[in-house]
């Protein structure tokens, strides 16, 4: 895919250059590529790449941290991106736009594509490779992923304890608090379902989002009826989209369990919790549950 040319005016202003100023810059270069910048090199600009490598801080002289560090810096980056989709999609679902909402739902499964690739980054670290550094990240642990956990709640993944580590930064503690407290991708779909004519009782409708999503009988005959219908539903198409998203999330955390299995076994945490058995119990919370539990019933 070609990239899209810019020019940066200033350091903070970047503007987009037509297709017209393309022909003639390529024009006057011959074909060649622009080799002489009169301020920063645009790409930089736009990318933002010499402040991204200036990022990474190792604690130790151990060349596999860079390693470490960087792919979960990765991790960071697609868990905002990953995000950033899922709140396209909701948008979109609260304005009936069903068939638009394709477009975000599949750009966030692709971006728990790269989740999951950037795991195959850590295959070569051994129990002895992660302890030659481990202990200078203190208490630093991936639990504490502020991001990670907007990830989660945006999913319907919902438990007030996982915010409190986030108290004494007030900005993020109150973002995530307004992520608790707000109506989730899948309550935005059970809403979507009652507008379009799915009998669904006032109270699952009603409840309060704070609280995890309990799977109920009359979410799943709903997906029933969907998928007995014509595949190019726009429902039916809305719910292979939210399988994969789900799946892709699944396979992220299943990831994470054999990562951790491969470089500490069972031993506790860093950041103090129950390490692999914690993450292990984590996995029988479901994400769209129904969407699961009906395919018995098809």
């Amino acid at each position: 895919m070609e990239r899209t040319e810019v020019r940066a005016a200033t350091p903070t202003e970047v503007r987009p250059v037509t297709a017209r100023q393309r022909a003639t810059r390529a024009a006057r270069n011959g074909g060649e590529p622009t080799l002489e910048f009169t301020g920063r090199i645009p790409y930089d600009a736009y990318v933002q790449a010499s402040t991204l490598h200036r990022l990474q801080t190792p604690l130790s002289s151990d060349p596999g941290e860079m390693s470490f560090l960087v792919t979960s810096q990765i991790m960071e980056l697609y868990f905002n991106l990953t995000c950033h989709e899922l709140r396209e999609a909701q948008r979109l679902l609260r304005a009936d736009r069903i068939p638009d909402t394709q477009a975000p739902l599949r750009r966030a499964a692709l971006h728990l594509e790269g989740l999951n690739a950037a795991w195959r980054s850590l295959r070569w670290m051994t129990p002895a490779d992660f302890n030659r550094f481990r202990n200078l990240l203190g208490e630093g642990s991936g639990f504490q992923s502020a991001m990670y956990r907007h990830v989660e709640l945006l999913l319907g993944l919902r438990d007030p304890a996982l915010i409190r580590p986030f108290r004494r930064q007030v900005e993020v503690h109150a973002e995530l608090t307004a992520a608790l407290n707000a109506p989730s991708l899948w309550d935005d779909v059970l809403a979507l379902l009652a507008r379009h004519g799915h009998d669904l009782p006032p109270e699952l409708l009603g409840r309060d989002v704070a609280e995890e999503h309990q799977p109920h009988p009359a979410v799943e005959a709903a997906w029933v009826r969907i998928y007995a219908g014509r595949p190019d539903d726009q429902f039916r198409l809305l719910g292979e989209a939210l399988t994969e998203v789900a799946e892709g999330f699944g396979d992220w955390r299943w990831n994470h369990v054999k990562a951790v299995q491969r470089t500490m076994g069972a031993k506790v945490g860093s950041g103090g919790s129950a390490g692999l058995a914690w993450l292990q119990r984590s996995m029988a919370r479901v994400v769209f549950p129904e969407l699961w539990s009906a395919r018995t019933e098809m």
